[in-house]
């Protein structure tokens, strides 16, 4: 009996089914695998028991009705106007933003002056995603905040869920958003143009109501009084920070040790003060005092009523002046009396000279050449203090010359040019005594600090022990004094010459590459007598094919 029997009509119930006895294959089929060490999961070919499935038969009767039905043929070309490309709305829409004018009234309150504020606002509706912002326009100096006052998003319409559209905006309308009522008075081309294709008829422009401050503010009423601190305020706008700058001659010769002194004198117009400072120069014997006299305002014109009073004792007030010095009081080329004291202006800035040009071009400006102070007699050079025995003799003068004695500037460039650098010598004790023959040593001159240092290299079955003969230390030449000392240089320090330090001579019998390198870069300083010993001696060894001295371990001053 087949299976398909199941399917006359017959309910799948226990007792309406019939079993196919010649059937022994009840398992499902295999739809996991693995590739790999993956596990792959494909879908099943045959149902249970390896019977067709009945997605399979039915794509197969499909396929074989389709087999029998042969397809119209038509003659000419296809028409590819009927087939249109698909465009999304986010691409169709992108960039096309609906614009709209409108105005919101905010009420005043506390204010005699007005009663509601009307604030204007661009509503932008975006029309790829259906997203409105609404922003106000910046206005300066109005003393509201303002900016956008709705950021991009889905404006609620109702309750019940629903958002703006574009078809729910028009001209005329109000548009409440948020607990704020909106009335759209105007949009721009691009939106009337867009509503009109989409077949929606606007409403005619409204004017934008105007707002009754805002025109009083642009339109003030006459007055014909000024505010107290009006005339203050414009200077402080329009001359803020421009001063007139002279340059003076404080005749004080009528004291007792008075003399003609140098002088700035500034003259700020914000405020119409006057300031003056004393130019200061060096070793003119006297203390510093920059200050001659603080910023204030000079009186010109005093009040005869006034004068009763001793002005020394309590300020003068704007009530007991009448007239103050101003620019024209200053002229390039005369004398002006300040407070008693007289000043010569014999020149000024390049501000000031434009100024006068542009202000007071009557004003005619004469610099005066003065003549400069004569020069200070030479100072008498300062000898070297006697040698006190303790450090070096560069350290006594230090001493004289600063209470705590600091490197000059030229050896402290010299050590950072030339640190790590030393020249080194293979060299032979010049001595009577017979055991000192065969005794080498290596003197090293350090460039950084002009020190020398001797260390002797170790000798078999010599009986001397080798290692640092001498310390770092700065060798006086024979025949050199403790007050005029004179020291060793690299210019003394040639083939063959003898180094004298503190009684034993020592004679240089070879040197290092770098030392007739050195000599060469410094040629200048070097005499022809020392260059030529070193050229001879490593052009000799070279010759001989012997290696040149190395800065090694085995040869290097041992630490202390």
């Amino acid at each position: 009996m087949s299976r398909d029997w199941n399917s006359h009509g017959l309910p799948c119930l226990p007792g309406y089914s019939f079993r196919d006895v010649t059937k022994s294959a009840f398992h499902r089929p295999q739809t996991l695998n693995y590739s790999k060490g993956y596990a792959l999961a494909h879908r099943p070919t045959v149902g249970i028991g390896q019977d067709p499935l009945l997605s399979e038969q039915l794509i197969q009767q499909e396929i074989n009705e389709l087999s029998f039905e042969t397809p119209d043929i038509t003659n000419g070309s296809f028409d590819q106007s009927m087939v249109k490309d698909f465009i999304p709305a986010h691409v169709a829409l992108d960039k096309k933003v609906l614009r709209y004018y409108a105005y919101f009234q905010e009420n005043i309150l506390f204010s005699p002056e007005e009663e509601s504020c009307v604030r204007p606002v661009v509503i932008y509706y975006y029309l790829e995603d259906d997203s409105m912002c609404i922003i106000e326009p910046i206005v300066e100096n109005s003393g509201i905040q303002q900016g956008k006052r709705i950021k991009r998003q889905r404006l609620p319409k109702n309750e019940r869920g629903e958002y703006f559209q574009w078809r729910d905006l028009n001209i005329g309308m109000d548009l409440e958003v948020y607990g704020v009522k909106y009335h759209i008075t105007q949009c721009d081309t691009f939106t009337k143009e867009f509503l009109e294709s989409e077949g929606i008829v606007l409403n005619n422009p409204e004017p934008m109501p105007v707002d009754s401050y805002s025109k009083r503010r642009k339109n003030p009423q006459p007055s014909f009084t000024k505010a107290s601190g009006f005339e203050g305020m414009q200077k402080f706008l329009t001359m803020d920070r421009q001063v007139l700058q002279f340059f003076a001659l404080w005749d004080d010769t009528d004291s007792l040790f008075g003399e003609t002194r140098r002088v700035t004198i500034q003259y700020y117009l914000v405020d119409d003060t006057v300031e003056i400072n004393e130019v200061y120069e060096p070793n003119n014997g006297r203390f510093p005092f920059p200050i001659l006299l603080r910023r204030q305002k000079l009186p010109k014109k005093i009040k005869p009523e006034s004068e009763t009073f001793p002005s020394c004792v309590l300020e003068m007030s704007a009530a007991e002046v009448d007239e103050y010095y101003s620019p024209k009081d200053f002229q390039v080329g005369q004398t002006t009396k300040l407070l008693g004291r007289c000043f010569l202006l014999y020149d000024c800035d390049g501000f000031t000279k434009e100024y006068y040009q542009n202000n007071h071009p009557d004003l005619e400006l004469k610099p005066i050449e003065v003549p400069k102070k004569p020069d200070l007699p030479p100072q008498r050079k300062r000898e070297a203090p006697p040698y006190n025995g303790f450090g070096s003799p560069e350290d006594s003068l230090k001493n004289c010359l600063t209470v705590i004695p600091e490197p000059s500037k030229n050896s402290m460039l010299k050590m950072l040019e030339n640190e790590h650098n030393a020249l080194r010598y293979s060299a032979r004790l010049d001595s009577q005594n017979p055991e000192d023959q065969g005794r080498c040593f290596i003197l090293s001159y350090f460039l950084s600090d002009d020190m020398i240092s001797i260390y002797e290299k170790p000798t078999r079955n010599s009986g001397i022990i080798g290692g640092r003969f001498l310390r770092k230390k700065r060798i006086l030449k024979p025949g050199s004094t403790v007050d005029n000392p004179e020291f060793y240089v690299p210019g003394d320090f040639a083939i063959g010459a003898t180094v004298e330090v503190f009684s034993h001579r020592f004679v240089l019998t070879d040197a290092d590459q770098y030392v007739l390198k050195y000599m060469e870069s410094n040629a200048s300083q070097i005499p022809l007598q020392t260059l030529d010993s070193l050229r001879q001696k490593l052009s000799m060894r070279t010759a001989n094919n012997q290696p040149a001295d190395q800065n090694g371990d085995d040869e290097a001053e041992p630490s202390s």
